[in-house]
């Protein structure tokens, strides 16, 4: 279904060739726009054709190459971020920042100034931008949409390294168990009890779109609003894949010990809201994720896709801002 208008718009994704990017970038094409995304690294799953008209290898911390790109561009989109699941946003909180309503109001505690509590420098970075895009839009008259992504996954996205999120990280364990010595082994980082929401890609790019097309310009939650604890994504990826395991708890980052979207205002916005369940978005996910783990096993020792990566203090991105990733 055509969500954008019919007449062709010239439009940017920064960040593009990431995963939500691409995705986005791809969908703009198909529906007929002039798609230009900039980057600083290449996609590695699809070729530039496949989702831009332009590709501009470019790092957008640099204000001239935002000039650049955006310029004459009927929308604009910034997806543009260094991202990572659980193993990457706990440890490198210095690198993630790089970048009262009533009359009758209470005193303001000092713990009451982020009444959201948000996950670290990971959520505060979120706010940050949110509220930049905010002031701009106010000062100068610039139509922004704001969107509020809540752990977005499916084919495409990272699933290994350490940057990937729990459904594609419990795809690849589960796709290995039996792989080597691991005897059917999957780890989870802490008591499996900790709980988070996911909304798969086809949601989240038509939630964005759907977003664009609105009038309203405060943030908008995406994604589901159906919990499930780490244990229970666990035992569904096993379904998914008919691979019977068994749990290991380690220690390692958790992150908050529950988060989940409240749909309600997206609902009465747009009348519309994801809808795709997490097993069926897992189903698709496992199978994608299986055939590039077929991809390597010639070439490396698959086993070791069973073990939990934390990456520590990743600053050569701030030490290369300007550059590009080969």
């Amino acid at each position: 279904m055509q969500l954008t208008p019919t007449t062709q718009l010239k439009c940017l994704v920064g960040g593009g060739a990431g995963f939500i990017g691409s995705h986005l970038a791809r969908r703009l094409k198909l529906e007929g726009h002039y798609v230009i995304v900039a980057d600083w690294a290449r996609n590695e799953y699809f070729i530039e054709d496949e989702f831009c008209n332009e590709f501009l290898h470019i790092d957008l911390r640099v204000l001239d190459n935002c000039l650049k790109a955006s310029a004459g561009c009927d929308w604009v989109f910034n997806l543009a971020a260094d991202m990572g699941g659980m193993g990457f946003i706990e440890s490198n909180h210095s690198l993630l920042v790089a970048m009262v309503m009533t009359e009758d109001a209470k005193s303001l505690r000092e713990d009451d100034a982020w009444l959201g509590k948000p996950q670290g420098a990971y959520g505060l970075e979120k706010l940050v931008s949110e509220e930049i895009a905010k002031h701009y839009g106010h000062d100068f008259s610039l139509e922004i949409r704001i969107a509020r992504f809540h752990n977005i996954y499916g084919p495409q996205g990272t699933w290994k390294g350490g940057r990937e999120k729990a459904p594609a990280a419990f795809c690849r364990k589960v796709l290995v168990a039996y792989e080597g010595n691991n005897n059917g082994v999957v780890q989870i980082w802490g008591d499996g009890k900790q709980t988070r929401s996911f909304c798969y890609i086809d949601d989240c790019i038509e939630g964005v779109l759907r977003i664009m097309m609105s009038d309203y310009n405060k943030p908008l939650n995406l994604g589901s609003d159906k919990m499930f604890s780490v244990n229970e994504i666990c035992d569904i990826v096993a379904e998914v894949g008919g691979v019977s395991i068994h749990k290991k708890y380690i220690s390692g980052p958790e992150g908050v010990r529950g988060r989940n979207s409240d749909n309600t205002r997206i609902q009465s916005i747009l009348n519309w809201a994801p809808h795709i369940t997490l097993k069926e978005g897992i189903r698709k996910t496992y199978a994608w994720i299986q055939g590039e783990i077929e991809k390597e096993r010639s070439s490396i020792n698959i086993a070791q896709y069973a073990d939990s990566i934390i990456i520590k203090e990743a600053i050569n991105s701030l030490q290369q801002i300007g550059e590009v990733k080969n």
